[in-house]
């Protein structure tokens, strides 16, 4: 009776994706994204020397729904509502894609625009090793 194979429908045990690894996620994807410069640490938004990426992106869970806060800075220039859309949609994409997990609110907050010509932190500056490893 056991002996036939149950296939598809054997339970191969649970997968939990930390919430650390969805804002990582959700980081990359801002970064990524034409205009934005760099996040902003929403304790120590008015200093730039400060900014590290981990602390841009904030993920919680408010009645049920999965919402994100992003802080950033913008590149001088832009159009501030079109990149927010943006960010917003690549956010929610590469949440689903990589994660199948379905956020409710994407929240994007504009601390700052960055004056032309300020160097952008390479991709990987902007993971301090605290953000990595905690």
């Amino acid at each position: 009776e056991r002996g036939h194979s149950m296939g598809i429908e054997e339970q191969l045990g649970e997968i939990v994706i930390a919430p650390r690894v969805l804002e990582k996620i959700i980081a990359i994807a801002t970064a990524k994204v034409e205009g934005v410069h760099s996040f902003s640490n929403k304790s120590v938004s008015d200093t730039l020397s400060k900014l590290s990426l981990g602390r841009g992106v904030y993920l919680r869970n408010v009645d049920e729904k999965l919402t994100v806060d992003i802080y950033l800075y913008l590149e001088y220039g832009v159009k501030v509502p079109k990149v927010a859309m943006t960010i917003q949609k690549a956010v929610k994409d590469a949440v689903y894609n990589m994660a199948d997990v379905e956020l409710d609110v994407v929240n994007i907050h504009v601390t700052g625009i960055v004056p032309d010509k300020t160097p952008k932190p390479d991709l990987k500056d902007l993971f301090d090793e605290d953000f990595l490893n905690d």
